[in-house]
């Protein structure tokens, strides 16, 4: 399989299924130019300005104006270039796009997705730097999409996008510049399915996005002392596949989720209150969470190093539920 960086497997899946369907567009704040860091570079130029559109500065705007067409049969891709400014679209897509076909009574669909990014990286502060997936997924009739590597990051966005639900797409930016092999041909991505990374038999660590570099290295260092790691990406947070990690955790007894959003009200929140009613029976100890502290990402490099959970941290958590501490 051929290599490709997480941020050109998003492009090619795109490209695809523009050639494909001829209903998808493409709608944002300069995508016709490729966008804050080039993912839809050379659409415009490949399908034309009347399906690659850039618009006004106003996420309101730009979500309003997607989910109107989406009710008028076409299949829209939004990119919201920070996840912080997602803010200002809110009403509109928990408001209205989540909620249109459940109000309708089923006679509206939603085909919509917002591609958008987030997370820490470059010391770009605490406007440009947060993660919001909780809030997100707490929201009946969205889909909560959140890849770690360009295989998925292709399959998943390909997926999204033929759904006819409302599906936010979440880009770690620290992610679009690695590389990983991505199968040629058509490849999509089940959505609501986790996948098993590492097998392991004494612990379970489940790591959004980012975070599962730092839990594979961790498992990594934790196998030299004996100690057996499962780790486990759950790729979508709404739905969630607890069936999966449940099933992981009946096997190690242990588990630790990983996320780079701050600890109070993540989703590593409902993982543990879903996880502990599924396996409360099979646990040798409490279920533990690595996270960023509750306060505003600083724009300072080091303080922004020092805010990301990295791989001490996990393996101090591994250890800890583990009674090895």
């Amino acid at each position: 399989m051929p290599e490709q960086t997480f941020l050109d497997a998003i492009g090619a899946g795109l490209a695809e299924e523009m050639n494909r369907d001829t209903s998808v567009y493409l709608f944002g704040e300069d995508v016709a130019l490729g966008g804050p860091f080039g993912v839809t570079k050379g659409l415009a130029e490949k399908f034309g300005a009347n399906r690659v559109v850039n618009t006004p500065i106003s996420e309101a705007t730009v979500m309003g104006l997607a989910i109107g067409a989406a009710t008028a049969g076409l299949r829209p891709v939004v990119e919201i270039m920070f996840i912080d400014f997602i803010t200002l679209a809110l009403d509109q897509l928990v408001n209205h796009a989540a909620k249109l076909h459940y109000m309708s009574g089923g006679q509206l669909k939603i085909p919509l997705t917002v591609r958008v990014q987030c997370g820490i990286s470059g010391a770009m502060g605490a406007h440009h730097s947060q993660s919001l997936e909780a809030w997100l997924a707490h929201v009946p009739g969205l889909k909560v999409m959140m890849p770690s590597n360009p295989a998925d990051a292709k399959g998943l966005l390909k997926s999204a996008i033929r759904d006819d639900n409302p599906v936010v797409f979440i880009e770690h930016r620290g992610l679009y510049w690695t590389k990983g092999q991505v199968p040629d041909g058509e490849h999509v991505v089940a959505i609501g399915k986790a996948s098993v990374v590492r097998e392991g038999q004494d612990l379970t660590i489940v790591a959004l996005a980012n975070m599962l570099g730092p839990a594979l290295a961790a498992a990594e260092e934790l196998s030299g002392s004996g100690i057996s790691v499962e780790v486990i990406d759950p790729r979508s947070l709404s739905p969630l596949d607890i069936e999966t990690i449940a099933a992981s955790v009946k096997k190690t007894s242990r588990l630790v989720i990983v996320h780079e959003a701050v600890e109070q009200g993540g989703i590593a929140a409902e993982i543990i209150a879903q996880a502990q009613q599924a396996v409360f029976y099979y646990l040798d100890s409490p279920i533990l969470r690595v996270a960023a502290p509750l306060a505003p990402v600083p724009a300072s490099p080091a303080l922004e190093k020092s805010f990301v959970p990295d791989k001490n941290r996990i393996i101090h958590a591994a250890r800890q539920t583990l009674g090895k501490t």
